[in-house]
């Protein structure tokens, strides 16, 4: 069943990406306005014995077995309702009841000893002016519960940070609803690694080890240009698998998947931040990620930490290695915009030895933007090859056709 939360934005519910094009939900409820958590959880046992009265089943037949956070905006009602539903949950009190807020996964980061990035939070410039007189510029400033680098930028002057500041205040965030709060952070310095885990009673396991190919592109310091797989056994892995996991401790993750991100500074790994939920990006890695492990992924493992412990408890503690394939997830950047009257470049692409999976953002008669971050990206490929030079070879062409604008020809006036 799906439980949309208050104030998600209306076009991300049509959102169905290739990976979730065979899920279909029991019945799916909207939180109303102006329910209590009790009404919501009503409405919901109300809707199930609706489905299970429509097939012909008691009322009684279905039962709540689980409450996961299916993305970013519902992580603090997952917590809320797990927990009022006695099913398991991380909870919501003390500490933990904003452990999604960026602002306060720092400070729990830095109360349990972990190295933390120095930062500023407030509702009006005023508040982190004098942060921001301190600090060396550029810094980096986001709002609190982003998701998706969405309203992520790296400002290079007082000027620029106060622009973007108000703008983070004033434009509605992608997955709806207005920021409330703006953080300054220090801009780290390094590469930027994703630790990806699912919990059950405080055991961490590391489902996969990934690096950010992070560019300045379009005039935006943060564009993804894809995700390397990293050998969980490589040095750099372990030191960012404890860490992270500390990081869990911290944060009061004992339950569930999540999505780590960190950078390897000179002085070790450091927290960008922690996404409470399951690794997004529709989906499109997990096709990789079960060549890669030889048959599991996060989303595997996450139903055996919700349904059968067992199961979760046979899981390793890291992926293999060496693993199992040689791969990479592609994002494609546009350095063009237009509406798209077709995709010539999309075809080319399918065709090359490597390819295995396409997930395209861009369609016939919709339009393209410049690439500036995730939501703006054209589309993801997943490429495949035990021969490292073919997989380069094709990288490469993916990266040619889209300096030449050759993904797509755009309607003319």
């Amino acid at each position: 069943m799906a439980i949309w939360t208050k104030g998600f934005a209306a076009e991300m519910k049509t959102h169905v990406p290739p990976s979730c094009r065979d899920l279909t939900y029991l019945a799916q409820v909207d939180d109303l306005d102006p329910w209590s958590l009790d009404e919501l959880i009503g409405a919901v046992k109300n809707a199930a014995s609706k489905a299970a009265q429509k097939s012909g089943k008691p009322a009684d037949y279905y039962t709540i077995a689980g409450c996961i956070a299916g993305g970013e905006a519902g992580v603090d009602m997952a917590d809320l309702l797990s927990e009022k539903l006695g099913v398991l949950t991380n909870g919501a009190q003390g500490d933990f009841a904003n452990r999604r807020d960026k602002e306060v996964q720092q400070d729990l980061v830095r109360k349990a000893g972990l190295r933390s990035v120095r930062q500023a939070c407030g509702k009006t410039f005023e508040e982190v002016e004098e942060f921001l007189n301190t600090e060396t510029f550029p810094v980096v400033l986001k709002p609190t519960d982003s998701a998706g680098s969405d309203g992520v930028k790296l400002c290079h002057t007082m000027e620029e940070a106060k622009e973007h500041f108000e703008h983070l205040l004033t434009h509605e965030a992608v997955n709806g609803g207005y920021n409330e709060q703006v953080l300054c952070q220090e801009f780290l310095r390094g590469k930027e690694y994703v630790v990806d885990h699912v919990s059950r009673d405080g055991v961490h396991k590391t489902v996969m080890v990934w690096l950010y190919d992070k560019r300045p592109t379009n005039g935006s310091q943060f564009v993804y240009f894809g995700m390397l797989p990293i050998d969980p056994q490589s040095e750099e892995a372990k030191v960012l698998i404890p860490y992270v996991r500390g990081v869990l401790d911290a944060l009061g993750m004992a339950h569930g998947p999540s999505h780590g991100e960190a950078i390897m500074t000179k002085d070790g790994p450091c927290l960008v931040e922690m996404n409470c939920r399951a690794h997004g990006g529709d989906g499109n890695w997990t096709p990789l990620a079960r060549a890669l492990t030889g048959g599991y992924s996060q989303v595997e493992a996450s139903a055996s930490a919700f349904l059968d412990v067992e199961e979760f408890n046979n899981f390793p503690d890291t992926p293999p290695s060496p693993m199992k394939a040689s791969g990479l997830e592609v994002k494609l950047v546009s350095y063009s915009k237009g509406k798209v009257k077709s995709m010539p470049g999309f075809d080319v692409i399918k065709k090359l030895p490597s390819f295995v999976y396409l997930s395209p953002q861009a369609d016939i008669g919709k339009e393209v933007k410049f690439t500036v971050d995730l939501i703006t990206s054209p589309g993801c490929v997943i490429l495949m090859n035990e021969d490292d030079a073919v997989l380069q070879k094709d990288l490469a062409f993916i990266r040619y056709l889209e300096e030449i604008n050759g993904l797509f020809v755009y309607e003319t006036h």
